[in-house]
């Protein structure tokens, strides 16, 4: 039995449908770009009457927002708590269905370990993930080129492209975590969507007071737009700190599945 590939078949749509989903979105908001950068001035006269404090919650940074790096940021913010929703679902789901589907014991007699099973089934994961933030980084690198009027440095683009994968990559190994944690997972829905928007919140409320403690909770502020734009990198101090913390989450998983109870189905 190739766990691996029969999960790949039967996300397959799903991740069509986020893939589209993302691609459609960043191309409609580039197309807006134009609009914005046509009269600067004027642009800036508009956005800046809006409070700071909306400013700052939405990185929306005066500087640099009618740039094609700014304005793709601007999108990032709002991309990026989509693609934690599709991950954690993922991570979540791809485990506790053989649980709440009754399929686990049937699943568990075949001639096959559980680390392997769990090593197939984020396999899979990953590579939804992988697929999705690809298909996301080169669909907007390209309508990013066709809307600016200036050339688009690759390097920054994709930098601030891959920090979707790497918020797609923790809230999958959290998403998984959860998966062995909880008895019994009814609804994927009611564990992802709190826990996304719980962690968006604090980082955003965080952002608003100032309190640059809370990115360490949040991991929607990990990752700087505008500090990719001016450094063309990553910060490493959060580099290292997230991959401690999927290190750790991927650890636990194997490690409370390997021991934990599964029922067979009645």
């Amino acid at each position: 039995m190739n766990v691996f590939l029969r999960e790949v078949r039967a996300y397959r749509t799903s991740t069509l449908i986020w893939a589209a989903s993302l691609s459609g979105l960043v191309i409609l908001f580039m197309a807006m770009l134009p609009a914005f950068t046509n009269d600067v001035e004027a642009s800036k006269k508009l956005i800046g009457q809006l409070p700071e404090a909306i400013r700052i919650a939405f990185n929306v940074n005066l500087a640099n927002f009618f740039t094609v790096y700014g304005f793709y940021g601007y999108l990032l913010g709002f991309a990026s708590v989509a693609g934690a929703i599709m991950a954690m679902n993922l991570g979540t789901g791809i485990i506790s269905k053989e649980v709440s589907g009754k399929t686990a014991d049937f699943l568990l007699s075949k001639p096959i370990t559980r680390p392997k099973v769990i090593s197939a089934k984020l396999a899979a994961a990953l590579a939804a993930i992988v697929f999705t933030s690809a298909v996301f980084a080169v669909v907007g690198y390209a309508a990013a080129s066709t809307a600016s009027t200036e050339p688009v440095a690759a390097k920054t683009f994709f930098l601030m492209s891959l920090t979707f994968f790497l918020i797609q990559l923790l809230f999958l190994a959290l998403g998984a975590l959860f998966a062995v944690l909880l008895p019994k997972v009814k609804s994927v829905i009611s564990v992802t969507l709190p826990t996304v928007f719980a962690l968006y919140i604090i980082g955003t409320l965080g952002e608003v007071v100032g309190q640059d403690a809370v990115r360490y909770i949040s991991p929607f502020r990990y990752y700087d737009s505008q500090y990719i734009i001016k450094n063309v990198g990553l910060e490493s101090t959060y580099l290292i700190l997230e991959a401690v913390l999927v290190a750790v989450a991927i650890a636990a998983t194997y490690l409370i599945y390997a021991k934990k109870d599964v029922r067979a189905a009645a």
